[in-house]
């Protein structure tokens, strides 16, 4: 912290300087932004935080301090994001993703493409608690089913997404369900009962927005459809049984199991079901004569860590049957730990609080109280680039003002979780926003527009909040 308070226009310019940067890469570089200059924004605008800290008192080795605390608060996500790709590689091995495109191709049409996706990751991520294992698992594949019917990507991607936070904010084995009422001051049901009056209607309008484009969108692959089915069984050994793993891995995290010994136990098992159903394949990999030890080892090893493909005669499904594995994530994990740099400077040197305090003043009625809420949230997820502490600050920050306005605390816990929970994932250089992109391999600025669930999100609350629907007050003893 600084020990002067520091000018207002000094507190917010790492922020314009981030914001002219990342502006500016976007317009230079496009989607390849993410290549290197955002990562490099992200350190630019972290020099100048630090300048302005040291100018007006903080000490650098507590600004060191900030950093190594804010980095090392994302290594469960650094490794989590390391298995998903381990994952995402042995399962194309094995089958599983090519099992679960080719079943699905049968099942789903275009027209109800979007709005099925948006239900099927609703209830596995409710199932689950983790909108990071539903994308990561059931998300990768409706990825591939939804490119095979010649369906956007964005679309796609917007689809999953909004299903998935839906899930995740319902479900009481989420972390950030748990952490918004810890931070508000109430308990997880109260807070889940209170959070389905904003949250149901949301994602109901979500539902129908994905059935209106559904109906008046014309897809393109639906006639190669069984070209592309003839392609996966020519290729792979599909049956059922595959289906083992990832209902495995579900049940390991509705049993609460952790996510890296979930993602873990998944992966290994992609590449021993990888043995059993797909010899041909790992021949074809490793360019071994015979399976073997030495040929598994190897193709299980590189579909964990590095780029492996599968090609069939169909050109356009062999766009859906690569992975980079580990390798492909360290692009995002290098973004992590740049937007993590600059999160823990800001919040290290005061910045963040400087910045935030004007903000507070504003709240002077329930309806700019949640919506200043809401804004803080947004700008922390902005700022900070970290979902939790888009939770954790501002629960801190207005707690006390509900109180003193003779608000519930379920409604500040709605409010973090409509605002913080649900927008991580809009923002490029967020945690979410990196890792959803990377994962899906979809640009967070191309599903963005269709992630109706959390854009809507934040707006259902502030508008409760200025019509004064289901505010609840304290209770007088």
């Amino acid at each position: 912290m600084t020990d002067k308070k520091t000018p207002y226009f000094f507190a917010l310019l790492p922020i314009l300087i981030l914001i002219i940067l990342l502006a500016y890469n976007v317009f230079l570089y496009g989607d390849n932004s993410l290549g290197g200059a955002n990562q490099l924004a992200l350190l630019f605008a972290a020099a100048a935080a630090s300048i302005v800290g040291i100018q007006f008192g903080a000490k650098w080795k507590t600004i060191l301090n900030g950093i190594s605390n804010s980095i090392s608060s994302t290594t469960p996500a650094i490794i989590i994001l390391l298995l998903i790709g381990s994952l995402s590689g042995t399962w194309l091995l094995s089958g599983i993703v090519p099992a679960m495109i080719y079943y699905g191709l049968q099942i789903l049409s275009p027209e109800f493409f979007l709005f099925a996706t948006a239900i099927i990751t609703a209830i596995v991520s409710l199932a689950t608690g983790s909108s990071w294992s539903t994308i990561a698992t059931i998300g990768i594949a409706l990825v591939g089913i939804g490119q095979a019917l010649g369906i956007p990507t964005g679309l796609i991607g917007g689809a999953i997404i909004s299903g998935a936070y839906f899930g995740d904010k319902m479900s009481p084995l989420s972390d950030t369900t748990n952490l918004a009422p810890a931070m508000a001051g109430t308990d997880l049901f109260t807070h889940i009962r209170y959070m389905m009056y904003t949250t149901i209607p949301s994602f109901i309008i979500t539902l129908i927005l994905f059935l209106i484009i559904g109906f008046n969108y014309s897809s393109t692959g639906e006639q190669n459809i069984n070209e592309l089915l003839i392609a996966i069984s020519n290729s792979f050994n599909i049956n059922g049984w595959l289906f083992l793993v990832p209902l495995l891995v579900i049940m390991l995290i509705i049993k609460k199991t952790p996510a890296i010994p979930a993602l873990l136990a998944g992966s290994i098992l992609g590449g021993i079901f990888a043995v059993i159903f797909q010899p041909e394949i790992i021949l074809s990999i490793t360019d071994a004569s015979a399976l073997n030890t030495s040929s598994a080892y190897m193709a299980i090893i590189n579909a964990m860590g590095g780029d492996i493909s599968i090609t069939t005669e169909n050109e356009m499904i062999n766009s859906l049957l690569s992975t980079s594995g580990m390798a492909g994530m360290l692009n995002t994990i290098w973004l992590i730990v740049c937007a993590m740099v600059f999160g823990g400077t800001m919040e290290a040197t005061g910045l963040l609080r400087r910045v935030a305090e004007p903000i507070i003043q504003y709240a002077n009625s329930t309806g700019n109280l949640i919506a200043t809420t809401a804004g803080t949230c947004i700008f922390f997820n902005i700022t900070a680039s970290d979902q939790y502490l888009s939770i954790v600050v501002p629960g801190r920050m207005f707690a006390d003002t509900y109180k003193e306005k003779g608000l519930a605390p379920e409604n500040l816990s709605r409010t973090l979780e409509d605002s913080g929970t649900v927008t991580s994932v809009l923002i490029p250089w967020n945690t979410c926003g990196a890792t959803q992109s990377a994962v899906l391999g979809v640009a967070t600025l191309a599903y963005l527009p269709f992630c109706f669930f959390n854009l809507i999100s934040p707006l259902m609350t502030i508008a409760y909040g200025y019509f004064g629907f289901k505010i609840k007050k304290i209770q007088s003893a």
